[in-house]
């Protein structure tokens, strides 16, 4: 026995030293001709076994990664990530050797051609990325096969056509990530049979609605965003019962009727964006019972009637209920800290706070600049306040159809540096700075009430934080300006850019552009495509526009001229975001609108409007200062008077335009 025993033991000792698994030879003969194909042999030079136990190249956050699976009496690959390493090329037929794959990530890559039918192969198939990649064609119907896929990437990878039916039997999917492609047809009904989604992503396609009803069903869906629907209208009786939802985005959908009153039942819902649309009816009282809701927006539809009087709730960050019918007044708590809001464009009374207030108003005007004071004493606690108020508020009403506006003493142009300080160009331009910090849903205006600018919209990934400015120190080229271009602001959704005060009559309007944030690049960097319509007094100048592809690359000058009729006193020019272009390259949150100044002069007083009328500033500078003179007599005669009674001893200084 014991000379039985030490036989087995070195047959063991030998298996353990010797004769460790083996990977499939087929799958380690097709893995080195993918390393060789894709140029990768300086980053997964792989000379052993590629299953070895504790491999550098096996690890989760490895890139590349070849990882595997030794359970058996044979190794098999099961995971292989290239990610963002700039291959290039067609998939070659060696990948689909690797049959026992579960986990494929070829996201941020170059890969080009159509997605081969023979992706079939991967029958377990879990997780699969193709994700910003240049390829073309259809989405093979065979991808319908993969019955055990829990997640699927293709987000921006250049596929299109209808989205195949049999993308119906896939219901192990958890996350559909589908936004830009050009997809074309009816917004699938079948994708109701998903029950298992999570996370569904289907922003700027060609996709035509309704959102179909069966929807109704995804009552697991905690991310739904879709967006840019064309074709026929859609409701939003589906959302019964989507109580995990915390980000619904359903932006420019043709959403009509009214808003459910059950949404106010949506306790973990964070984001709510259901902007230009077509929805009627007032918001719901129910909103006041979503604790949980930072950001919310409804601009641009047909709400009418007031805000709920305890809309903003505790986590309320941003609120935009921007041109709609709205009336009454804010909400008690509207200039609560870190609060923006938007309310350009409708009825709602930004300079009413409270009821019980006895006001003495005094009105001084300074020839287009109108300064309001209003000094009262809030009859229920005793507290004495003091609001100054812009006559651009006022201006802004002349946004709205059924308001006429005039001017006694109109403006003729304003000129504006996106993003950064003021500054004059090589031509006599001087452009005022704009270099305000913005927030999700808010209004900023010039200091000479010349033009106001208002952003809708938060780049919910952005590793950067809430920006809504882009700089750059590169040179711009084809211009004498350069740094005119080297600042500019961006937004996730709607950037308007208001003339305020200004003669009626026809107008030049210069926009001026240079891509500062997407790269000229041969690499997966390079497919980043930046795009957006622009509106001129509500009407569409410019569809898909690509300031890359435009100017004949990034960081080059390019300027836009357009001319627009100004009939109330008022410009209006709007950089929208359609949902089209790529969201995440070179990094997250790089898409939206993004202008670098704009010039907007008489057209038939060019000539003469590049420089500011020296003789009126000077008469507005000289009755400011004794307006304000006399604005400091009259607030030190309230003063004393406040002092001697037994009030707080605090004060609340209001704004009509909480700005962040």
């Amino acid at each position: 026995m014991g000379v039985l025993s030490f036989f087995f033991f070195v047959f063991w000792a030998s298996q353990v030293g010797f004769g460790q698994q083996t990977t499939d030879p087929k799958e380690v003969d097709a893995l080195n001709k993918l390393i060789d194909y894709w140029n990768l042999r300086d980053k997964l030079n792989i000379t052993d076994d590629p299953c070895i136990q504790n491999a550098t190249w096996a690890y989760e956050k490895a890139n590349p990664r070849v990882a595997c699976d030794c359970s058996g009496n044979t190794c098999h690959i099961t995971h292989l990530k290239i990610y963002a390493l700039d291959i290039s090329g067609e998939i070659p037929s060696e990948l689909f050797v690797l049959k026992e794959l579960m986990d494929l990530n070829l996201g941020q890559n170059v890969l080009n051609g159509s997605i081969p039918a023979e992706i079939e192969q991967l029958s377990n198939m879990q997780y699969l990325s193709f994700s910003s990649n240049n390829f073309a064609g259809p989405l093979p119907t065979s991808l319908g096969k993969l019955t055990s896929l829990q997640e699927l990437y293709i987000d921006s990878s250049g596929v299109s056509g209808p989205i195949p039916q049999e993308f119906a039997n896939l219901k192990s999917l958890q996350i559909l990530w589908a936004s830009d492609n050009q997809f074309t047809g009816k917004l699938p009904d079948f994708f109701g049979t998903l029950t298992e989604l999570r996370t569904l992503r289907l922003q700027g396609t060609l996709l035509e609605g309704p959102i179909p009803n069966s929807f109704s069903a995804l009552n697991k869906l905690e991310d739904l965003r879709i967006g840019d629907l064309s074709g026929e209208d859609s409701s939003l009786e589906f959302l019964q019962n989507h109580r995990t939802l915390s980000i619904l985005i359903l932006r420019n959908c043709l959403l009509s009727g009214k808003i459910p009153d059950q949404l106010g039942e949506f306790s973990k819902l964070q984001e709510l964006d259901l902007s230009f649309n077509k929805l009627t009816g007032q918001i719901p009282e129910s909103f006041q019972d979503l604790v949980a809701l930072q950001y919310l927006y409804l601009g641009s539809n047909n709400l009418n009637g007031q805000l709920p009087a305890n809309i903003l709730g505790p986590k309320m960050i941003a609120i935009d209920v921007s041109f709609n019918p709205l009336s009454g007044s804010l909400p008690q708590n509207f200039a609560k800290a870190g609060l923006s809001m938007n309310v350009v464009g409708t009825s709602i009374d930004a300079n009413n706070l409270q009821d019980k207030y006895v006001f003495l108003e005094i009105t001084v005007s300074l020839r287009s600049v109108a300064l309001k004071v209003s000094l009262f004493i809030c009859c229920s606690h005793n507290v004495f306040c003091l609001r100054i108020f812009m006559k651009a508020s006022g201006m802004l009403q002349c946004l709205r159809a059924d308001f006429k506006c005039s001017n006694k003493v109109p403006s003729k142009s304003f000129s504006v540096k996106c993003g950064g300080t003021g500054q004059t160009s090589a031509s006599g331009v001087e452009y005022e700075g704009d270099f305000e910090s913005m927030g999700s849903a808010s209004l900023y205006t010039s200091s000479e009430n010349l033009w106001a600018v208002s952003n809708t919209g938060n780049f919910i990934s952005n590793p950067n934080g809430p920006q809504y400015i882009a700089q750059t120190g590169s040179q711009i080229t084809g211009t004498l300006d350069s740094e005119l271009y080297k600042t500019a602001r961006i937004s996730p959704s709607s950037l308007r850019y208001y003339g305020l005060g200004l003669k009626n009559g026809i107008y030049s309007v210069e926009l001026h552009f240079a891509e500062i944030g997407m790269v000229d690049s041969n690499s997966w960097k390079g497919l980043g495509r930046r795009i957006f319509d622009i509106y001129i007094q509500g009407e569409r100048v410019l569809k898909d526009f690509n300031i890359k592809e435009a100017a004949g690359g990034s960081k080059k000058a390019l300027i836009k001229t357009f001319e627009a009729n100004v009939t109330n006193t008022i410009m209006d020019i709007h950089f929208f975001w359609a949902g089209k272009g790529t969201c995440c390259i070179p990094y997250q949150s790089t898409y939206g609108p993004l202008v670098s100044s704009i010039h907007v002069s008489r057209a038939s007083d060019a000539a003469g409007s590049s420089k500011r009328d020296k003789k009126r500033i000077g008469k507005l500078i000289g009755i400011s200062v004794a307006c304000v003179a006399g604005l400091v007599i009259i607030s030190s005669v309230f003063y004393l008077w406040w002092i001697k009674e037994d009030s707080p001893k605090h004060k609340r200084i209001y704004t009509d335009s909480p700005r962040k």
